[in-house]
C-alpha cells in the first residue's frame, strides 16, 4: 500500500486497483501543489467533516471520478443532491467493504457547510479506522484529544495520521499524549502550516514523540507500507 500527502489533511491511499483521497481540499488550499484536475482514478473518497478545509473538492472529484464517498449520513445526504454516489455511516459504525473495513470513530471537533442559502448542519465530526490488506490506518480527522483514543490500543494500529496544528484541534503536546494513548506503530503528522492560527513544526512533534516511530512527510512525498 501506498500513502501520499497532499498538504493540510489531505492523503491518498493506493492499493490495488483502490485509490482513495481524504479531506480533499486542494482549491484554496495555499500549500496544495496539484490541481483538483491532476488527482485522477479515485475510487473513493473519504470526508471527515462538512468545514471547507476538508469538504473540499469532494463534489468535482466524485463527480469527475465516480467515486463513491464514504462520510456521515447527513454529508452524505447532503452530496446525494449533487447525484454523487455516497455510502452514509455514523460514529462507532463499521462497514465492510470489497478492499476492507471502515469504522466512524469519534472527533472532537465541529462540523458544518456553508452554502448559499446559509449555514447547514453537517452532522458530527468523526475519524476513519480503517482495515485493508492486513493493515489498520487510523485518520483522526480534526479532532482534539480524547481518552477515546485509548480504546483504539486493542485495536492494533499500524498508522496513526494525527493532526498538530494546534487551535482548531489538537496541539504537538496533545498529539504526543495521543500516541502514547493509541500506541500506533508509526505516527504521521497532519493539519499544521496552512493557516497562520495552525503554524507548528512536525519535527518537534517527531522529536517529543517517543511512544512510535514518526514520519514526517514533505508535501507530494509517499510512503510505502
Amino acid at each position: 500500500m501506498k500513502l501520499t500527502y497532499l498538504s493540510h489533511s489531505v492523503f491518498i491511499l493506493e492499493n490495488d486497483g483502490f485509490k482513495a483521497i481524504f479531506d480533499p481540499f486542494i482549491t484554496g488550499n495555499p500549500l496544495a501543489k496539484v490541481l483538483p484536475i491532476d488527482i485522477n482514478n479515485i475510487t473513493h473518497i473519504f470526508v471527515s467533516h462538512g468545514h471547507q478545509d476538508h469538504l473540499g473538492d469532494t463534489i468535482d472529484l466524485a463527480n469527475a471520478n465516480d467515486a463513491l464517498v464514504i462520510t456521515n449520513a447527513e454529508i452524505a445526504g447532503y452530496l446525494s443532491t449533487f447525484g454523487i454516489d455516497t455510502h452514509p455511516m455514523h460514529i462507532g459504525g463499521r462497514y465492510k467493504f470489497d478492499f476492507g473495513s471502515v469504522k466512524l470513530t469519534p472527533a472532537l471537533h465541529g462540523s458544518s457547510i456553508e452554502t448559499d442559502e446559509g449555514i447547514l448542519y453537517a452532522g458530527n465530526p468523526c475519524g476513519f479506522l480503517i482495515e485493508m490488506m492486513g493493515k489498520k490506518i487510523y485518520y483522526a480527522g480534526d479532532t482534539g484529544l480524547s481518552m477515546d483514543m485509548k480504546l483504539l490500543r486493542d485495536d492494533g494500529i499500524d498508522i496513526a495520521i494525527l493532526p498538530i496544528g494546534g487551535n482548531y484541534t489538537m496541539d504537538i503536546d496533545d498529539a504526543v499524549k495521543a500516541v502514547k494513548l493509541i500506541e500506533p506503530k508509526l505516527a504521521i503528522p497532519m493539519h499544521y502550516n496552512t493557516f497562520p492560527l495552525i503554524k507548528a513544526d512536525p519535527l518537534e512533534f517527531k522529536k517529543k514523540n517517543i511512544y512510535s516511530e514518526t514520519k514526517v512527510l514533505d508535501i507530494g512525498e509517499s510512503y510505502s507500507f
